[in-house]
């Protein structure tokens, strides 16, 4: 019997009804565009996630593109100025650099959460040299951290604040894999100045096709957010910044309404299946994650260490069990990055990570007896 990495229909189908409501809702209405819908759905995520502003956008990229744009609008950051990233992430988070017009500064992450390192972050602003270079850039121009809760595990927020406090920088979160993660009773979108969320059909929050959002406390971020994601416009055809077209779709924000009242029923179910995995995958070459803090970790994927990666994805594949690699390839050595490129070796944690992790199978549609399955194939090989 195939186990599917991911079978959105079966996620979705337990609530049919809900989102066919929303939908009919949204059709009846006459109002696709920054509706009620959207309104609503941002009053929702923002008191979910513990923040007094959430601003609907197009998708995750822009989501983060657009933070940085508005603090460029706002004066706190300038042409070519420094963003901390971790070197391990989907592109998606360099380029809402890059297309800032920033410069992304790739840190190594920790190799036993994968989240970005505060030591190596340390040791960069005291050296002032790019990880893995010889090339300095001058700490009065790096001006940001964007830290990746990667696969659903909060990065060490209260270690990468507090570097960021005494050098005067910001803080902002890559929440796209994290939604409801959190830490001392503060979620994800609401542990640094902003935050960008990605609803991304397979998310643990997942829309039914592109959607994204901002989150902070500051109102003169989110307004600049909003204004910049609706062509630079606060008011119709008066247009105070250069901005793009980067709303949530209305019908999109009725979807996410409905799921999100089920969130936190995903999030357990998820972390059940991974404690089925953690308890039962006894195979002495895998390497299992960390699961941090109790609530610090959601668990959008669960990723294992395999020194022969490839030939145990080959393995669980000739079982009927599916499996992805989540990267396969470090970011500096991709052609899209090519002004960044870096020689291989550069970063040896997080090519280390690309050669050897990969994401078992987890989320609603898998059963706690179809985990237990995929444990049994990885210790045993049958």
């Amino acid at each position: 019997m195939m186990i599917e990495f991911l079978n959105l229909g079966s996620v979705n189908v337990r609530y049919r009804e809900e989102l066919r409501d929303a939908a009919v809702r949204v059709i009846d209405s006459g109002w696709y565009i920054r509706g009620q819908e959207v309104a609503a759905f941002e009053e929702e995520f923002a008191q979910y996630c513990g923040v007094k502003h959430a601003v609907g956008v197009g998708n995750g990229l822009d989501a983060l593109r657009l933070i940085l744009c508005a603090y460029k609008e706002l004066g706190v950051l300038n042409d070519g100025d420094g963003v901390i990233v971790p070197a391990n992430t989907f592109i998606a988070t360099v380029l809402a650099v890059i297309q800032a017009e920033l410069t992304p500064i790739l840190v190594e992450p920790d190799p036993t959460t994968f989240n970005l390192d505060p030591h190596r972050v340390r040791d960069f602003l005291e050296t002032e040299r790019i990880p893995g270079t010889d090339t300095r850039f001058p700490l009065c121009k790096v001006k940001a951290i964007m830290p990746v809760h990667l696969y659903g595990q909060l990065a060490d927020m209260e270690a990468i604040c507090a570097i960021a406090k005494s050098a005067d920088m910001k803080v902002i979160e890559d929440a796209a894999q994290a939604h409801g993660a959190s830490l001392h009773g503060k979620k994800a979108g609401s542990l640094g100045h902003a935050a960008g969320f990605s609803f991304y059909p397979g998310k643990n929050l997942g829309a039914l096709g592109d959607g994204g959002a901002v989150t902070t406390d500051d109102r003169d971020l989110a307004d600049v957010v909003r204004a910049l994601g609706n062509y630079g416009s606060h008011r119709k055809y008066f247009h105070d910044y250069p901005g793009l077209n980067s709303r949530l779709d209305e019908l999109q924000a009725a979807f996410l309404r409905v799921k999100l009242k089920h969130l936190d029923e995903e999030v357990v179910h998820r972390r059940n299946i991974a404690e089925v995995y953690r308890g039962t995958i006894k195979e002495k070459s895998v390497q299992l994650p960390t699961a941090g803090d109790l609530g610090s970790h959601v668990w959008h994927l669960f990723v294992i260490r395999h020194p022969l990666r490839d030939a145990l994805q080959k393995r669980l594949a000739e079982t009927g069990i599916e499996t992805l690699i989540h990267y396969p390839v470090p970011l500096y050595l991709a052609g899209a990055l090519s002004k960044y490129r870096q020689p291989k070796g550069t970063l040896p944690v997080t090519e280390t990570l690309c050669e050897t992790v990969l994401s078992l199978p987890i989320g609603r549609h898998l059963s706690w007896n179809q985990a237990i399955q995929v444990s049994e194939s990885i210790n045993t090989g049958s």
